[in-house]
């Protein structure tokens, strides 16, 4: 049964090359005007097609050396294009893993547009989003949480995305899921064979090594699973809601976090009636803001349904930074709107962060009130911004993400097949544990190892590996 498995899962990868065996093309530098733009070739046939549109400066030699760049003239039939670097780079040692070229030429949209018909009418074709990479994973360049890691390392908006992006691009997580899958593959060649040759393999003492092997396993799945919300929270940003009563200093918060007069900021209280959602860097940190408005006893009905959103905002944030004019007595009104919020967030676990604002007109925080996490500050001025920074840090990553070598889960679909594999590792517990027929044990061993062989691609159906390559850009 093993060996099929794995015979079928080769023989989808022969089948798959054989179908993307025709070379490709593509702009890999973007399409939007820059001091250079990158026409990527790959296949086969990458560097006779260059050699077809560009010819060697200062002669009439088209050949094109490895790893060698040259100056060039790029020609569409016999006119001339552009002068342009070109780079050939012969696989196995390349990005896909095929003969690759590349032709720098000059950034303009139209100019790379006119390069890439010339390598059109040269023989290759349009690749489709992804298709380097995903020759790339055929090839056996990279596994399919390499591959899923370019996509997040292209879109990481913060130092710790970066990190987590290039950890899993060096093949932490694979590493990791290799190792479990070692392990489970072991355990259950042993016991196929013992039940196949029961006079010469014996199960004697077997069910207590294979319930230690199943609960190691089984706790360094969950323990990546742990890492996921972290993965998220890296990936999409911290959705953090800005809660408080009206004029209270809420959107001119909005406006120094985002360094630009994003929301309208007035004396007169209430005059943010709707959610207001914009991203923002502080540091290495992405906050997905969301200014809301004051929370209190509605004046008017447009009014009730912007303290309605803004409750249902409080419900849905990861964060809450709760702002108390500090130039103001601290009301009771005040006092039950934040308990309101303590009660919310001791059922979605959100931390608050007490931002007693306006600093600049009266250093002493108001009286009253039992805060969490109270941070002196101008919303005016910045005066504690940083301060605000490093308490999100310590709340966020110094506790969550303690090493930079952790490493983090940040797709939905690695965590689905990791929660798939942990619960096919639970039923071999309790079959172990009920004194279960050990031939059951077989069932639930393949469906975690086949779970966890679908994070790296080495069990995964062409359906799955096609619609992860479709999500990527063009020319990656």
């Amino acid at each position: 049964m093993i060996g099929k498995r794995e015979a079928e899962f080769v023989s989808l990868l022969f089948k798959m090359k054989d179908m993307e065996k025709n070379t490709i093309d593509a702009i890999a530098s973007g399409i939007a005007s820059s001091g250079i733009g990158i026409i990527r070739i790959s296949g086969d046939d990458a560097v006779k097609t260059a050699e077809k549109v560009v010819r060697v400066k200062g002669g009439k030699n088209t050949a094109l050396e490895d790893r060698r760049a040259v100056l060039c003239t790029v020609f569409d039939g016999e006119e001339v294009i552009d002068e342009a670097i070109v780079l050939v780079m012969k696989g196995p040692h390349s990005y896909t893993g095929e003969d690759v070229a590349e032709i720098q030429c000059h950034g303009g949209p139209y100019v790379m547009r006119r390069v890439l018909d010339a390598v059109i009418h040269a023989g290759a074709r349009n690749a489709q989003p992804g298709e380097f990479t995903k020759r790339a994973f055929l090839n056996g360049r990279i596994d399919l949480s390499q591959a899923e890691a370019v996509m997040d390392l292209i879109k990481a908006d913060s130092e710790f995305a970066r990190k987590a992006a290039v950890s899993q691009l060096k093949g932490a997580l694979k590493e990791k899921v290799t190792k479990i899958r070692q392990k489970l593959i072991y355990e259950t060649a042993y016991l196929e064979a013992a039940l196949d040759d029961p006079e010469h393999i014996s199960l004697e003492g077997y069910r207590e090594r294979l319930l230690k092997t199943v609960s190691e396993a089984s706790a360094e799945i969950e323990k990546l699973i742990e890492t996921s919300e972290n993965g998220r929270v890296l990936k999409e940003g911290i959705k953090t809601a800005i809660l408080g009563r009206p004029n209270a200093g809420k959107s001119t918060l909005l406006n120094l976090l985002l360094g630009q007069e994003r929301a309208i900021v007035t004396k007169i209280p209430g005059t943010t009636r709707d959610t207001l959602e914009e991203s923002a860097r502080l540091g290495d940190i992405t906050l997905r803001l969301v200014d809301t408005a004051g929370i209190r006893q509605a004046r008017d009905e447009v009014e009730k349904i912007g303290v309605k959103k803004a409750v249902e905002t409080a419900k849905m944030a990861a964060l809450i930074l709760f702002v108390i004019d500090g130039g103001e007595e601290f009301t009771a009104e005040d006092e039950k709107t934040y308990n309101d919020i303590k009660n919310i967030t001791k059922q979605t676990g959100a931390p608050i962060i007490t931002l007693i604002n306006k600093i600049d007109k009266n250093r002493t925080a108001p009286c009253g009130g039992d805060f969490e996490n109270v941070i002196m500050i101008s919303a005016k001025t910045g005066e504690g911004k940083d301060l605000l920074e490093e308490k999100i840090k310590d709340l966020f990553y110094h506790e969550k993400i303690k090493s930079s070598q952790e490493q983090i889960i940040a797709g939905a679909r690695q965590k689905e097949e990791l929660s798939r594999a942990a619960a096919a590792l639970k039923n071999v517990r309790e079959a172990i544990e009920n004194n279960m027929p050990e031939d059951l044990f077989t069932v639930d061993l393949m469906d975690a190892y086949d779970s966890l062989g679908r994070i790296t691609g080495e069990t995964a159906d062409e359906d799955l590996i096609n619609q992860i390559f479709e999500s990527f850009c063009m020319g990656k």
